[in-house]
């Protein structure tokens, strides 16, 4: 903000706070009123938006102590001072603003002692408000005028789709409607995980302001599958076998994900929930590569002949008395 404008706005007032405020009752005010008035607590309300942007405008200067400084002297200096066109004959013109800063001059032209010109040689009225606001062109800085708020950054925008089981192992494009309508594609990175949250930069509502762009957050929901389930990378599948693959061992084909079924080798007297692992067949990500876990469930046939169950009356009668369970009551005692 041009320091010049500083003669005409009350800060202090603009804040609702009392001149002499502490750096710490200021920041906690303006905090109060920015989390009140903010763009985003007000979407599409202008005047709530022009008020966040006073309140910027007027923190910005008053939490610089330099700035304040120069500020209290602005307003100090323009409440009595009046602006009358030289020759106008009215008492006070422009050099008598200034005089009394200047070792009382009315400038090298009047004659008075301690003055400054306006013309080449001397100081100009660039010079002059340069000395008093801290360096020449009326209290910029390199950034633009100082005083001003920092530009009010865009609203994000929050999306979500869906997408199939293998789209999200293998990565997937999809097309989203963007701010205004506006369509936009969205690379889904391969491995997303379901409830995974993407964040792409300055693609959400652009800044009233000029500022910077919001974000588009999309959350990604990932569909089940039939077959397959995510483990971390690892990818995992039940296998069922039968009881005598299970008893007598066997090579069994397992699917996988990606490609053609793998063979795996069943080992005599495997029992359920036995965890047979195919390195490299999970799910591929920047971060890593996992496996294929294959988990053995021995299948329990529903309905038997009368020879099948006789014949299976006859194995259990040459089997040793044992009980599975009697480590399992031991342990539960314990």
């Amino acid at each position: 903000m041009a320091s010049q404008d500083w003669f005409d706005k009350d800060f202090y007032a603009t804040l609702g706070v009392s001149k002499d405020v502490s750096a710490a009752d200021l920041k906690k005010t303006y905090r109060k009123l920015a989390r009140q008035y903010h763009p985003d607590s007000n979407p599409g309300d202008a005047a709530a938006e022009a008020r966040f942007k006073e309140i910027s405008e007027a923190y910005s200067v008053l939490s610089d102590s330099a700035q304040r400084a120069e500020y209290d002297q602005v307003r100090a200096m323009g409440s009595g001072a009046r602006f009358t066109a030289p020759g106008s004959g009215g008492a006070g013109g422009f050099e008598d603003v200034f005089g009394s800063m200047f070792n009382g001059g009315a400038g090298a032209a009047g004659g008075r002692p301690g003055g400054f010109s306006y013309q080449n040689g001397g100081a100009d009225y660039d010079d002059l408000l340069g000395g008093l606001f801290g360096g020449g062109g009326f209290g910029r800085s390199s950034g633009g005028f100082r005083g001003y708020g920092a530009p009010t950054r865009g609203q994000n925008i929050d999306a979500s789709t869906s997408i199939d089981f293998v789209d999200a192992v293998r990565g997937e494009t999809v097309t989203l409607s963007g701010a205004g309508g506006k369509p936009i594609k969205v690379k889904i990175p391969a491995g997303v995980a379901d409830g995974q949250k993407i964040r792409l930069r300055g693609r959400g509502h652009p800044s009233p302001d000029g500022g910077e762009a919001g974000d588009l957050i999309l959350q990604v929901a990932v569909r089940k599958h039939p077959v397959f389930e995510r483990d971390g990378l690892n990818l995992r599948v039940n296998v069922p076998v039968t009881f005598v693959e299970a008893a007598l061992g066997a090579t069994i084909e397992v699917p996988t994900l990606d490609g053609p079924t793998v063979k795996l080798k069943v080992a005599a007297g495997t029992p359920s929930g036995r965890v047979l692992r195919v390195k490299g067949r999970g799910v591929k990500t920047a971060k890593g590569t996992g496996d294929l876990l294959a988990e053995v469930q021995v299948a329990v046939p529903s309905h038997m002949s009368a020879e099948a169950e006789n014949a299976l009356l006859d194995f259990a009668a040459k089997l040793p008395a044992e009980n599975p369970r009697d480590d399992l009551l031991a342990r539960a005692r314990e």
